[in-house]
């Protein structure tokens, strides 16, 4: 039988106007969608030249949105309570690349990430491109952004890591600011979609980040969370990285903490101030505490060292049996 590939779902935006004030208060990432498959891509503009307080919200779904997703777009603009939607499906495009296309620069401590290459660079920054792409991680997401402050701030009280792991990696941007910092480490970078893949080693190539299996060399993997055996076999990490979602987050902590060497440490990121709580107890439970958290509106970063063994530290193989397997999870 021959394998017939899915069609990818189709386009829709969602179109509903806005005063400037509604759509300064939509800069940033929206929480009441962060638990959805496929949340939306937000755009804001102005709608008249001549009247600056006219804009429009400009909401593009994977996939028909459901009226629940159309009324939550509606209390977020309550200037549009009289207005009727405009709901349209569009042609076939790449209609995250398309949105990501008018995004500013973003600067997280030392770092400057632009998404245009003719954006102009930020003297006394580390400059990272990475291009609009069909890939999330962008540097615009508080959760990204709130790590890219978290890896510079570890750097400058000294810390120091010599092994390094991106699960959930997205468009590679997380990975290449921990090699920016260290660059001697050993590192690799994973994700569940291949096409995320594929697109952090071309953003890898844009940045003069080298590709491999040594020091200062980042290597990429597609896996479901740690279930690949280049990931296994680089354990133990000092330093592990994952920015994805609070559910996996959890089904993900055993497999994670034991990739982690005693004293290592776990940077997570990619849940809401709610489910913090949540997260830290089933790392906790893995032997984690927390050292650190850092937040950015209503996303928080967590930075959790592991306490180290009791009695005569032994070398410890990873349980074959924790698979490390979040299907259906990929980079936020």
């Amino acid at each position: 039988m021959n394998d017939v590939a899915t069609p990818a779902p189709q386009s829709w935006k969602v179109t509903l106007p806005c005063t400037r004030a509604e759509a300064e208060a939509l800069d940033g990432d929206i929480a009441a969608f962060a638990l959805m498959d496929r949340p939306p891509v937000l755009m804001t503009s102005e709608a008249a030249p001549d009247d600056e307080d006219k804009w429009q919200l400009d909401a593009y779904f994977e996939g028909k949105p459901s009226p629940a997703a159309i009324k939550l777009l509606r209390s977020m603009v309550p200037s549009a309570a009289g207005a009727k939607p405009l709901v349209e499906a569009l042609p076939d495009a790449d209609w995250v690349t398309i949105s990501q296309q008018g995004l500013e620069p973003v600067t997280a401590g030392r770092f400057h990430v632009r998404n245009l290459a003719e954006d102009p660079e930020l003297p006394g920054h580390v400059n990272i491109l990475i291009a609009a792409s069909r890939a999330f991680g962008t540097g615009q997401h508080e959760t990204t952004a709130g790590c890219l402050t978290m890896l510079d701030r570890m750097r400058r009280v000294g810390m120091r890591f010599t092994n390094i792991a991106d699960i959930g990696t997205g468009t590679g941007l997380l990975a290449f600011a921990a090699l920016n910092l260290w660059p001697r480490a050993y590192a690799i970078a994973s994700d569940i979609d291949p096409v995320a893949v594929e697109i952090s080693g071309e953003n890898a190539g844009l940045n003069g980040v080298k590709l491999g299996s040594g020091k200062g060399q980042l290597a990429l993997v597609t896996a479901a969370g740690a279930n690949h055996a280049a990931i296994v076999g680089r354990a133990p990490y000092d330093l592990l990285i994952a920015n994805i979602l609070a559910g996996p987050l959890i089904e993900l902590a055993p497999s994670l903490c034991a990739l982690v060497e005693d004293g290592g440490t776990i940077l997570l990121a990619g849940l809401l101030n709610e489910q913090a709580d949540a997260v830290l107890a089933a790392y906790r439970a893995q032997g984690m505490r927390l050292a650190e958290r850092g937040d950015r509106g209503d996303w928080p970063t967590l930075r959790l060292r592991k306490r180290p063994s009791i009695g005569w530290k032994r070398p410890r193989r990873i349980d074959p049996a924790a698979r490390g397997e979040a299907p259906g999870f990929g980079s936020i």
